[in-house]
């Protein structure tokens, strides 16, 4: 989504923003920097945020988007996500996790097997420790909020099932309007595989956060992984 929205507003699939300032990401630099980053922007801009609807400021004029996955693809995605992370981000997790009140203590270990971590992920959808922040709390907060004139709700499965009709959907809820060869050249670059092939672009330094860089984080991009891995007591539940 964050390509997508960096295209439209660049107005071509070659000069973009790679990701918006993303305030809440606690395992990077200060927030100064990330404001500062923001600041920096000139004309339109879009920021990223992985907090719930209900958690986040709300100006007039301001749009979200949000982005909802199948919670069985989107475990299965965490999974390879958080397994993969390199020792240097797990320690500085883990340094957060223990400097703040809230918390105190080291993040769980990440299960080898799949099936165990979804098996653990339905008990509280990945909170660990902090149920505003769980998947089903995350999904409701946007859900409930999903007739607002100023929320578009996307869901991965139809971007993956029509590009093309989810990007023109996207730029309308936006209100930007590209030549036909523009959006084009736009939807194929958003592209999993076109992604992928550009990650070293896309992704700079992604090998100090995951074991394999750009290619751990942009792993697979499918859906239904899930079949034939969690059983079928877990599905239901």
């Amino acid at each position: 989504m964050q390509r997508i929205v960096g295209m439209l507003l660049a107005g071509d699939a070659a000069s973009f923003a790679v990701h918006g300032p993303w305030f809440d990401f606690r395992l990077g630099p200060p927030i100064e920097f990330r404001l500062a980053e923001a600041e920096a922007v000139a004309g339109r801009r879009f920021l990223k945020s992985h907090l719930p609807y209900d958690a986040l400021p709300v100006f007039e004029g301001v749009k979200f988007i949000h982005v909802a996955r199948d919670g069985r693809d989107s475990a299965m995605s965490f999974h390879n996500h958080l397994r993969t992370f390199t020792p240097f981000v797990l320690e500085n997790a883990n340094q957060v996790s223990l400097n703040d009140p809230k918390f105190g203590d080291l993040l769980p270990a990440t299960p080898e097997d799949p099936a165990q971590f979804f098996r653990e992920w339905l008990v509280d959808g990945g909170a660990v420790g902090d149920p505003g922040a769980s998947y089903w709390e995350v999904e409701r907060s946007y859900w409930d909020a999903r007739r607002e004139a100023n929320m578009l709700l996307v869901h991965y499965a139809d971007l993956k099932a029509d590009r093309a009709g989810e990007i023109a959907r996207i730029a309308d809820f936006l209100e930007i309007e590209l030549p036909p060869a523009v959006m084009a050249e736009i939807v194929a670059a958003a592209g999993f595989e076109a992604m992928k092939e550009q990650g070293a672009e896309l992704m700079p330094g992604a090998e100090m956060a995951w074991e394999g860089g750009y290619k751990s984080f942009l792993h697979k991009g499918t859906n239904g992984r899930w079949q034939g891995v969690c059983s079928e007591a877990d599905l239901a539940a």
